[in-house]
């Protein structure tokens, strides 16, 4: 019962208000008066600022719903929407209007009993306006004071001095009418546009006011808790809830995690694991939990200590962007340069399964650089969900990266997903059984599994050729530079 006040006082200001847009406005500012008296009743100093920038604007709520029927039709045109009693010369028209359709019920009955005819109507068209219509059979009976007007095949139509007076008296009230109630509207929505600062303002409070209610809400229906906001870089979450899955999902089943980015637990999570074992959802988790916090919300966790982030990055999903000529790949370097070049020490960022839409061994290189910059060149709090698992070996040359995984538990060539984010790398991806989950042939999986055994027995030299690299880079840095690596 609160509609949208500031579209509603633009309609009003640009003069495209109907009236049924001022109706909404005056039900609107009706529900004004109870919030500031459940405002005053709080020692909220915020809440407190709110009450004091609502203005209920009463005189203007009393003159529209005075005013303004209860249904009113869509287009001021139509007429009939002002109140009986609002303007007293409008009444006196709509009387004489409809008094004039008493009065020609009237002479009909009149004119029947003086001519004796019956079957005698008094009618109205557009074209002739009033008229007094006889069949033929009574031709003999017609008065002489009544003049012929139009003759049609079975009858004839005439008009008499009196009958064409009221007419135009008629006409003329109705006319007057519907201009009178439309220059009412006008000046009613003028009301409202004379208005519109004091309306947006109340707006603006009242929607500040629904979203610390729904916050509130969420808060204390869900046992969320109060995060605390510190400078350090650090995102330290205990027993963190996804907050949209968790309402979708039975009560209950949703598994929460920890999450202990800082200096000494690793600013770079590397986690990997099978799909569907919760990876995407865990790092979307951890950023979501950021924005609630920064926007002054409860987050959905037994306790949380994060340091304000000045942005956050996601580069999470896959999408082309065809009109452009981007690849879903094209899209994926895009997104990422941009985190890459415009990513601080305060930032958060989440990444998920970058590299995988080209080669093997390029979107492997390509993984194992951005991890290198993010580490050594910006040092902020990321998220990296990956399937390379050649990646988890920075975790023996970069301090700051640290390995989890989403578990599962395999039993007789099954696997069940925990949805549970451990230490340590995942022993593998899991993806034959995944795609055995889906439905792929037998003979599909059958083959697949040849394959991967034969691809394991034949391991890259790649990651220990970078890895190689990573060390003489590192040898020559504590050369240059005694005690950059804590001695080592």
């Amino acid at each position: 019962q609160f509609p949208d006040l500031p579209r509603l006082t633009t309609k009003a200001s640009t003069g495209r208000a109907t009236p049924r847009d001022l109706a909404s406005i005056g039900y609107t500012l009706a529900a004004l008066p109870p919030i500031i008296e459940a405002l005053s009743k709080t020692s909220s100093s915020l809440l407190g600022v709110l009450r004091d920038r609502i203005d209920p604007s009463q005189a203007l709520q009393q003159q529209l719903q005075q005013a303004i029927s209860e249904a009113p039709p869509l287009s001021p045109k139509e007429g009939g929407f002002i109140r009986p009693g609002f303007h007293a010369r409008l009444d006196h028209l709509r009387d004489l209007t409809k008094g004039g359709k008493e009065w020609i019920a009237s002479y009909q009955a009149q004119e029947i009993a003086r001519t004796g005819i019956n079957s005698l109507k008094v009618g109205f068209n557009s074209v002739f306006g009033y008229y007094l219509e006889i069949t033929n059979t009574h031709a003999d009976k017609i008065p002489a004071d009544y003049q012929r007007k139009q003759t049609l095949k079975n009858c004839e139509r005439y008009i008499t001095p009196e009958l064409k007076t009221h007419e135009e008296q008629v006409l003329k009230a109705e006319d007057e009418s519907k201009t009178l109630e439309y220059d009412l509207f006008v000046q009613l929505r003028n009301l409202v546009a004379e208005q519109a600062p004091k309306l947006l303002a109340s707006s603006e409070a009242i929607a500040t006011l629904d979203v610390l209610l729904s916050m509130a809400e969420l808060a204390d229906g869900n046992e969320w808790t109060k995060p605390e906001l510190v400078k350090d870089t650090l995102c330290e979450v205990v027993q963190g809830r996804h907050p949209v899955l968790e309402m979708t999902l039975p009560v209950g089943t949703f598994v929460p995690n920890d999450t202990k980015l800082s200096e000494r637990g690793g600013t770079l999570w590397l986690i990997t694991g099978p799909n569907m074992a919760g990876k995407s959802t865990y790092i979307r988790q951890v950023a979501l939990l950021q924005i609630l916090a920064q926007m002054g919300s409860f987050v959905p966790a037994h306790s949380a200590r994060l340091g304000i982030a000045d942005r956050l990055f996601a580069r999470v999903g896959a999408g082309d962007d065809l009109s452009r000529g981007q690849s879903t790949f094209m899209v994926e370097m895009a997104e990422t340069a941009n985190i890459l070049n415009n990513a601080t020490e305060k930032s958060l960022v989440i990444l998920d399964e970058i590299g995988r839409g080209t080669s093997t061994y390029d979107g492997l290189s390509l993984a194992w650089a951005i991890v290198e910059h993010l580490h050594n060149e910006i040092g902020c709090r990321t998220l990296f969900a990956t399937h390379y698992h050649e990646l988890t070996k920075l975790s023996e040359l970069l301090p700051g990266v640290r390995n989890w995984n989403a578990a599962v538990h395999e039993e007789m060539g099954k696997i069940t997903f925990i949805h549970r984010i451990a230490p340590g790398p995942a022993e593998r991806s899991f993806g034959i059984h995944v795609a055995q989950l889906a439905g792929l042939p037998s003979k599909v999986l059958d083959r697949a599994k040849e394959v991967l055994d034969d691809l394991e027995n034949k391991p890259t030299s790649m990651p220990a050729q970078a890895m190689e690299t990573v060390k003489r880079k590192r040898k020559k840095a504590a050369d240059d530079q005694p005690g950059l690596f804590g001695g080592e």
